[in-house]
């Protein structure tokens, strides 16, 4: 699968960030296995091949092997950015249930998580790496003009100056995130991380006017293409994506709504931004999704490839995950069928198109139902996926073959309530290309902002602008028919509320990373008012205290900066 980075500069990106700080990049270091900045960037490639790094660091879980952790993480897929982003938003949520043991599921499928909790940690300190691997290229020693143009670069200084805005715009996405997740993480800018003894805090209002001001200066900037030039570099459609996700959020970040910046900032990315919806909303999670062109979709994307960009999270997990090594009947080593060959007939294949079995994640049926609406739903037989395909959203990716219908507290086996196929180990044009080539990673890119999202922010917006409900007159309405028309080939109803909204989203962006955001902005994630099984470790539902809608600042962190205050509750 054709990927369009090379990772070259992991060992130029080490040395960088091991530098004692930003500010002394430029002179000669007392450690010799240290490099200044002048010797890192002596050749004019060096930069592309840094910025090329930084965003493949959405993947990377170390500057060696997809096997090992270059953080406090024991488990190297575990300690991937992606995979455990969609496990904060997704398993806290109700949207996914898994009966593993690891040390973060239980907390975070309760809703009883600690300050140790493994995949906060994760999330909290790959944001800030991140950012810091933005921070390093932006520092003015690396690229600034004068920097540049004192080695001898000039011939390529206007595409430094285009990567330092895409850096910019990259670095405004990990704090986006940081925002959303923890409420108020440290603020460690490059012009400011030398002069204090540790990076500070700015509270979530102003971590929230900084993210706004930077993400409009983006918007302004001339060095930041208007569309994006090669897929998956970052253009001002993405910082106008990334102003109407914060937009919507506005009232919970800062107490203030904004529904008509986030309306006017959706509009801007579909009308303005250069991306296309794709045709085919399957191909959006096939392995070649960025061959068949529905990358032409995605806004910010993390890129995979079975070869070069290696992960046991990404959407690895998310297609191995999903099966077990039993068969239909739900039996372990019985000479059955089992339930990935059954899946791999269903979609048409002589062979078993899943190389592995993890035994994870699945979703209870209280969940697939209220938001999807399944038709023609059965709990006997072998035959079809448990329910009428043809005349259910064509979203719905679901297979209940020898599953309970009730979630049972039994491990919360997989094999209760629906597995999600929504990712697949086969390709558009329908190859098993996992089997075929003998590959045990996913190559399918995942989608971290797209363009359907604009659509049904504008709709979620401008419905709350007008009472909770929008008409068939409203262009809302329109944004909103359009994305469901590509899943279903006809109309949504003449009118639709809030609620129908909030069901639309899980319909589009099903496991995406979305859930546990959209029910904070619902005023649905905390309290006992909105139930789903064990929310609060209680089989039916329970409660979620309401400190929790942001995530503990690890406790490691104290150590290395001590400034830092906790968020409440924990």
């Amino acid at each position: 699968m054709k990927k369009i980075f090379l990772y070259s500069a992991v060992a130029a990106v080490v040395s960088l960030c091991s530098a004692a700080c930003v500010g002394d990049l430029d002179t000669q270091p007392l450690d010799p296995t240290v490099k200044t900045a002048d010797q890192i960037f002596s050749e004019p490639e060096s930069y592309s091949q840094y910025v090329n790094y930084a965003y493949g660091y959405f993947a990377l879980v170390s500057q060696g092997s997809h096997n090992d952790a270059d953080i406090a993480v024991g488990n190297a897929g575990q300690s991937e950015f992606v995979r455990q982003y969609m496990i904060l938003n997704e398993l806290t949520a109700g949207s996914l249930l898994c009966p593993w043991t690891d040390d973060y599921v239980t907390g975070l499928q309760y809703g009883s998580w600690s300050v140790d909790n493994t995949a906060a940690y994760a999330v909290y300190v790959r944001g800030l790496k991140g950012a810091t691997i933005c921070n390093q290229f932006l520092d003015s020693s690396v690229s600034s003009d004068e920097a540049v143009e004192r080695r001898g670069h000039s011939s390529v200084l206007g595409d430094v100056r285009n990567y330092r805005s895409e850096m910019r715009a990259l670095r405004a996405f990990y704090y986006l995130v940081l925002l959303d997740m923890f409420g108020n993480p440290p603020l460690a800018l490059p012009e400011n991380i030398a002069s204090t003894p540790y990076p500070k805090q700015v509270g979530r209002a102003g971590l929230f006017n900084w993210l706004e001001n930077e993400l409009l200066e983006l918007t302004a900037d001339e060095n930041l293409p208007a569309v994006r030039v090669q897929y998956p570099r970052l253009s001002k459609g993405a910082a106008w994506a990334m102003l109407a996700r914060l937009y919507l959020n506005a009232e919970v970040y800062t107490g203030t709504p904004r529904w008509e910046d986030a309306k006017n900032a959706a509009e801007k990315v579909i009308k303005e931004g250069g991306y296309e919806l794709c045709p085919v909303y399957v191909n959006l999670f096939r392995q070649d999704n960025t061959e068949s062109g529905a990358v032409n979709e995605f806004i910010v994307a993390a890129m995979y490839d079975d070869k070069t960009i290696k992960s046991w999270g990404g959407t690895t997990h998310l297609v191995y995950s999903v099966v077990d090594g039993k068969d239909i009947s739900g039996e372990e080593g019985s000479g059955g069928k089992l339930m990935q060959e059954d899946i791999s007939e269903k979609y048409g294949f002589t062979v078993n198109i899943y190389n592995n079995q993890w035994n994870g994640y699945h979703v209870s049926d209280e969940f697939v139902m209220e938001n999807f609406e399944l038709q023609g739903v059965t709990w006997e037989g072998t035959e079809g996926f448990g329910y009428d395909v043809d005349a259910s959203d064509k979203r719905a990716a679901f297979y209940n073959r020898g599953f309970q219908q009730k979630i049972v507290n039994e491990g919360l086996s997989i094999r209760s309530g629906w597995t999600c196929l929504k990712w697949l180990p086969i390709t558009s044009d329908h190859r098993a290309n996992l089997v075929e080539d003998g590959i045990d990673l996913s190559s399918a890119d995942f989608p971290l902002i797209r363009l359907a999202e604009m659509y049904i922010i504008y709709a979620e917006a401008e419905a709350r602008q007008n009472g909770g409900n929008l008409g068939n007159s409203t262009q809302g309405w329109i944004y909103l028919n359009t994305i469901y028309r590509r899943a279903n080939d006809k109309d949504i109803p003449s009118s639709v509320d809030l609620d129908w909204i909030l069901k639309e989203r899980v319909r589009e962006f099903m496991w995406e990373g979305h859930r546990r955001t959209d029910l904070i902005r619902y005023n649905k994630f905390t309290g006992s008012a909105y139930t789903w099984p064990y929310k609060g470790g209680i089989a039916n539902g329970g409660s979620i205290a309401e400190f929790r809608t942001v995530f503990p600042i690890p406790t490691q962190e104290f150590s290395a900066n001590p400034s830092l205050q906790q968020n409440p509750g924990y």
